[in-house]
């Protein structure tokens, strides 16, 4: 971008030093400050200078990374804050009663701003300097600070020339600030974090949910001891293909992403070909990627935050933080108990933008506990005090490191169930017996008390079938409890028979509790599943039962009947032999009728030594391994 090297005399009448322009700040105004690393530091720095000579200045701001010196409590007499999401450079003060915060849907503070219910005195941004049409960029800060300078009473700008000039809606006409404060000094920046292991497997769960040609968006938030979940996400999304981007806020992980070309947005359905974000933070390097950048489209808040061009962009995936979550599904996203931490952000919004996307998935993503206080985040009860930020109705995925659960149109007993088994497994029979004690789930699971169990990962693997049908074989789940009983129900009678040698047309809730609820450091269950609109149907069911008296473990399975006689028996069988081999067992046993010949001869060509025994038409099966 070419500026106006003469910007200065040419507009010699609106340019002023820092400490001249905080001098018209007064004692009760509101003063805004700009967003994230787009903060005016040297601005700030001379208001605080003036703390003497000022009181009662409430200092308003979205998000700040500056170190917030008006924060100080030797200041509480001359400064007020009051954030609508609250960093930690004034979280502290924040908790402690010193300042406020205003919990609001990010889409709707523009509004405030415009209809006059929150007047700005003074609005504090930092600009490019002028090009040659007497136009400058709010660089990587657009997102509400637009708004504000577009209402502020006085706009004071911080011109400084490494401030990227952004592509999208990120001008304004330099006769619509008031006054100009020539400043060369570095752009704040954000350093990047490592990763830790919860965060890395967090990021996997979440990316395989994100389908190829799929438009993201990354919630402001962080978990307390997780850490930053996008840079994870983002990581593990190089496997991928066309991804788009529609973000209130993007960062350094986003840069190796573009240089691949696996972001590129080249099949998004609005801003085809567009990153859309309204600020970013970061490195110097990434402040230079943007800078002047066709493929990064710079766009106001009440226009990335809108749910309603949100939902436009098909298969939309909404990913976003919570802090503890209930058994019925109730995200608190923004507080500690009654101790608030951050804010609502962009949570509500894009929650209800991808829920309304075709193909489109809304992610809450929250560590199954607390590293500070090491209780489950996943809970019977909120914590007294917390906040409710997406309600029970609105959430549709959540995610923890122990797995994925999926909630939207479930009812309080099966969304229950989900959450306890993607919990902490130290925290699951405790929550089981919360949720029978709070009418949460039928008494009759009782029964299932110590089989809440992890599964190992080995149980996952896949077969494909000659019609090219990808069968999934994966861990049983406890929410695949209506899924086994549609199974069941839908097996003929010889099948049954079969199985479990005899003709029983009932089912009991115990008996379904039974093949759902397993508990894997001694039993193994692993279910074939196909996908279909509805989630998936379960094709297939293999289950091993070890008897440590004799280190071997009896073995079943059975095959949904028009899936029969493709060879998902035979692969089933001998992925159930690995399992058990791996886990030091040393043979399978069985019980066959002897009407049931597919059966014998999976055993019998399966390669291992076989024994068998006829007694009153069932065969007693021994394998070696």
């Amino acid at each position: 971008m070419e500026y106006d090297s003469a910007w200065q005399e040419k507009f010699a009448e609106f340019v002023a030093t820092p400490k001249q322009a905080l001098a018209r700040v007064k004692p009760g105004h509101r003063v805004f400050i700009g967003t994230g690393c787009g903060e005016p530091v040297a601005l700030v720095k001379a208001l605080v200078a003036r703390a003497g000579e000022l009181s009662d200045v409430e200092i308003l701001h979205l998000l700040t990374k500056g170190e917030a010196p008006y924060a100080d409590k030797k200041y509480e007499e001359c400064f007020t804050v009051n954030s609508f999401y609250i960093g930690e450079n004034v979280r502290k003060m924040i908790q402690l009663g010193g300042g406020s915060y205003t919990p609001v849907l990010m889409s709707d503070i523009p509004r405030l701003f415009d209809s006059g219910q929150l007047p700005l005195d003074v609005v504090l941004l930092q600009v490019t300097p002028p090009n040659l049409q007497g136009k400058v960029s709010l660089g990587i800060s657009v997102d509400i600070v637009r708004s504000a300078a577009e209402n502020g009473s006085l706009v004071i700008a911080q011109v400084n020339p490494q401030m990227p000039w952004t592509r999208g809606d990120s001008c304004l006409d330099i006769y619509d600030i008031d006054l100009l404060v020539p400043m060369d000094e570095p752009i704040l920046e954000r350093p990047s974090q490592p990763m830790n292991e919860t965060t890395k497997v967090i990021a996997q769960h979440i990316v395989s949910l994100i389908e190829d040609g799929a438009t993201v968006q990354f919630g402001l938030g962080r978990i307390p001891g997780v850490g930053r979940i996008p840079p994870a996400v983002l990581h593990y999304l190089a496997e991928k293909k066309n991804i788009g981007v529609h973000t209130e806020l993007i960062t350094d992980s986003i840069m190796e992403l573009v240089r691949s070309g696996v972001i590129n947005g080249s099949r998004k359905s609005t801003d085809r070909g567009k990153i859309v974000t309204s600020f970013c933070m970061g490195s110097r390097e990434l402040y230079d990627l943007v800078d002047d950048n066709p493929l990064f489209s710079f766009r106001p808040t009440e226009y990335v935050n809108d749910p309603h061009i949100i939902s436009r962009q098909h298969k939309m995936v909404a990913i976003n933080m919570a802090l503890e979550v209930d058994l019925t599904g109730q995200v608190c996203a923004d507080s500690q108990g009654d101790k608030f931490y951050s804010g609502i952000g962009g949570q509500v919004d894009f929650n209800r933008g991808a829920a309304g996307s075709k193909g489109g998935k809304s992610i809450i993503v929250v560590s199954a506990t607390n590293a500070e206080t090491g209780k489950s985040r996943i809970v019977s009860c909120l914590t007294p005090g917390s906040g409710v930020v997406t309600t029970r109705g609105e959430v549709h995925f959540v995610v923890t490191e122990y797995g994925v659960a999926y909630l939207h149109g479930k009812n309080v007993q099966e969304r229950s169930l989900a959450l306890i088994s993607i919990a902490h497994p130290d925290f699951r029979e405790e929550l089981l017996k919360e949720a029978i004690e709070a009418h949460f789930i039928h008494p009759d699971f009782a029964d299932v008390e110590g089989r809440f169990v992890v599964a190992t990962e080995m149980a996952k693997t896949s077969l494909l079938l000659d019609d090219g049908t990808q069968v999934q074989f994966r861990p049983v789940h406890p929410t695949d409890e209506s899924k086994m009983r549609d199974l069941i129900y839908n097996l003929s009678q010889e099948t049954i028979y079969y199985r479990f040698m005899s003709h029983q047309q009932h089912f009991g809730s115990k008996q379904i509790h039974n093949f759902v609820y397993v508990d894997h450091r001694k039993d193994v269950a692993v279910v074939g599943v196909v996908p279909e609109a509805h989630g998936e149907d379960i094709v297939a069911v293999g289950r091993y039962y070890l008897d440590p008296r004799t280190n071997r473990a009896e073995v079943a399975f059975v095959i949904r009947d028009a899936w029969q006689n493709r060879g998902i028996g035979t692969f089933l069988f001998q992925h159930l032999v690995q399992m058990a081999k791996s886990n030091g067992i040393s043979g399978f046993t069985a019980e066959v009728l002897r009407e049931n010949k597919r059966m014998q001869a999976i055993f019998n060509n399966s390669g291992y030594k076989v024994r068998s025994a006829l007694e009153e038409g069932v065969y007693s099966i021994s394998i070696d391994f």
